[in-house]
């Protein structure tokens, strides 16, 4: 994170207010509309009641679970799942799967909120007076104006951010203004709209009216973006997102409740298909207003894309996901461009579109995801605060409890469009899949790994280096290494070394990879096992920085020889003008062997690991190993070898020897 974010400035205000908030930000452009539409008829107990639940919603939900108590799980920093992960995972072993479906589901959400934000705002057009009849929300024109902006918006993801980026936040502080003048214009007009804030109204719609329970579904929607402030805690510091949230949170209520107050004054005619959003606009404003809220939701997505990259690269930093192709469009820290993900995340979008056609009826698959996820980052959080911040366990307990009852509350009521929303949970079954299969392939290669004891080679070694009738393979060969300790190496090292061909060397460098909790770590450590011949390199690389190997190690000879570390002979002294020029990278990848016997959980997991492998970028795209030093062996994976073969041999008899002619 940005030093300069750890204090509140006017820098990091603009900021927070230009990432972290598109998505809670344009949410009054359907939340109160859904709740109308859902609830029926339109009287004081609907409207009271739910301006109560939306107000309570953004107070315990946004404002007491992530703005007070979710942001000081600060990770060096920063924040997310796979953060707030980093931090507790020592405490329980099992806690990576409620990491993995919080994932899983945020990232699903990034398929919906671009189109309902988006497809909302253009659906405003229809108030402007000369457009009723051409722009119908659902009709052709909107969707091809709908996805010709997503198609822009995806197409620009290339590019980075960095150009239009500095007007993040100035529009959508124009965006927040605009949404609190709006809504104090209709609250002068019918100040009574105030009580609805007391809790009561709140109690009573959800125990009295006839739909009132389900309609905590519609009401979900105004805290849909709750999880962005926590997970864009690296980019502006939480200082700045408390700050703003002041703010935010009371322009958001201020147009809140100036919908309500409108939809209060016009409650006996017929609001079906009319979106109190816009409805409360000045006619003169309404296209100024339109254009604005375009680009407030083109904001909104710009940063769940953004986040949605984020949360891939952690994820295959911390091994929960295939190495994939990632791009740096821009100099700017963090910010990554992932193309496979882009595609993925457009193609879903325009599904959406397509399948729903309007914001109403998208809104009836929304919601389902966040509330998995707000459930997954509730049980990380009671991990945080019972063993990390040692809170006391009734506190702990307490607030655990408060929240679990809320969300799953949520949870239900949303639960009921899963019906409309089928093809979203292949989405997200697919990424919780992969990342699982991932992650468990991994532990059971890992466990595979046969280590030992190094300095039983090393005279072997060393007599293989001075043998001189073994022709050199290479001035320097390099292999990583999983092995923590440095008196221990994998056997198939070993066994690499002496194989067919024989890599003989003047130098052996064993590379080791370790991933601390803080995310921008950058650190590194050497032994000479055997002095100028087996070298040990040891990286500290956090889960957010990208390992450059062939940069990284011309690094580490050049400070060794500038410290005079390792002598500077013909082996060394040409690392300075020539770089890397003779240096092999011996890259072991492993193929499931036949000769296994395998339970159906380990079938399944390995089978599918091994297909998803295909598809993942190879070791030397992954660490960063120029292609031309790369030299690649396979190596059998043998989790459970066949122990029992029954084969019997037909008996026979050879009376002549022209027979085996």
């Amino acid at each position: 994170m940005d030093p300069h974010f750890k204090k509140v400035t006017s820098a990091g205000l603009l900021i927070a207010l230009g990432i972290i908030y598109g998505d809670i930000g344009t949410s009054p452009l359907y939340t109160f509309q859904t709740i109308i539409s859902d609830g029926g008829k339109v009287d004081n107990e609907l409207i009271f009641g739910a301006l109560s639940c939306v107000f309570w919603t953004l107070t315990l939900q946004t404002t007491f679970k992530y703005v007070v108590i979710t942001l000081n799980a600060d990770n060096h920093g920063e924040g997310g799942v796979f953060s707030l992960y980093a931090l507790v995972r020592r405490y329980g072993k099992n806690l990576v799967y409620p990491a993995i479906i919080g994932a899983g589901t945020l990232l699903a959400d990034g398929i919906i909120t671009p189109p309902i934000s988006v497809t909302s705002a253009i659906e405003g057009l229809t108030m402007v007076k000369g457009f009723e009849k051409i722009i119908v929300p659902g009709n052709h024109l909107v969707m091809e104006i709908v996805l010709v902006i997503l198609l822009l918006l995806f197409l620009f993801q290339r590019f980075g951010t960095k150009v239009v980026g500095g007007s993040f936040g100035p529009i959508m502080l124009i965006w927040f203004t605009m949404l609190g003048v709006l809504g104090t214009g209709q609250i002068l007009h019918n100040p009574v709209i105030f009580k609805a804030l007391n809790p009561i109204y709140g109690f009573r719609l959800l125990t009295h009216h006839p739909r009132g329970f389900w309609l905590l579904g519609a009401v979900f929607l105004c805290t849909t973006g709750a999880e962005a402030l926590y997970s864009d805690l690296g980019h502006c510091g939480k200082s700045n997102i408390r700050v703003s949230w002041v703010f935010v949170k009371t322009t958001l209520v201020l147009n809140y409740l100036g919908q309500g107050a409108w939809a209060l004054a016009h409650a006996k005619d017929n609001l079906n298909g009319i979106n109190p959003f816009f409805a409360i606009v000045p006619d003169w404003f309404l296209l100024p207003c339109i254009l604005i809220a375009t680009l407030a939701s083109i904001i909104a997505s710009q940063s769940l894309i953004s986040g949605s990259f984020t949360l891939i690269s952690e994820a295959i930093s911390l091994g929960f996901w295939p190495r994939i192709k990632t791009k740096y469009p821009t100099d700017i820290r963090g910010q990554i461009y992932i193309p496979s993900i882009n595609w993925i995340l457009f193609i879903g979008c325009v599904l959406v579109v397509l399948y729903f056609r309007t914001s109403e009826a998208m809104t009836a698959a929304y919601g389902f995801s966040i509330t998995v996820a707000m459930l997954m980052t509730t049980l990380l959080m009671y991990y945080f605060l019972r063993y990390v911040k040692h809170y006391p366990i009734w506190l702990v307990t307490t607030i655990l409890v408060v929240f679990l009852c809320v969300e799953t509350s949520f949870f239900v009521a949303n639960a009921v469009k899963l019906l409309k929303r089928l093809f979203f949970l292949v989405f997200e079954f697919g990424l919780i899949t992969t990342m699982y299969i991932w992650y468990n392939a991994r532990k059971i290669t890992l466990k595979m790994l046969h280590f030992v004891p190094i300095k039983d080679y090393l005279p072997s070694i060393e007599k293989l280096i001075e043998d001189e009738a073994v022709p050199r393979y290479a001035t320097h060969v390099v292999y990583l290494t999983k092995m923590q300790s440095h008196s221990q190496v994998e056997k198939r090292i070993m066994d690499s070394i002496f194989a067919n061909p024989v890599k003989k060397a003047d130098v052996y460098w064993l590379i080791n990879f370790n991933r601390p909790d803080d995310p921008y770590t950058a650190e590194y450590d050497v032994e000479e096992i055997v002095k100028d011949k087996i070298i040990r390199v040891d990286f500290s690389l956090g889960f957010r920085i990208q390992p450059r190997i062939g940069i990284m190690l011309k690094k580490v000879a050049e400070e060794m020889i500038s410290k005079k570390e390792i002598a500077i002979n013909s082996h060394f002294s040409y690392i300075n003008t020539h770089g890397l020029k003779d240096f092999k990278f011996i890259i072991l990848e492993r193929f499931l062997s036949y000769d296994n016997v395998f339970s159906n959980r380990e079938s399944f997991i390995l089978n599918s690991y091994f297909s998803l492998l295909k598809f993942a970028r190879s070791d030397s795209e992954a660490y960063g190993i120029d292609i031309d030093q790369a030299v690649f062996e396979h190596v059998p994976l043998v989790v459970t070898p066949i122990t029992t073969l029954v084969l019997k041999r037909s008996s026979y008899k050879v009376d002549k020897k022209e027979d085996f002619l």
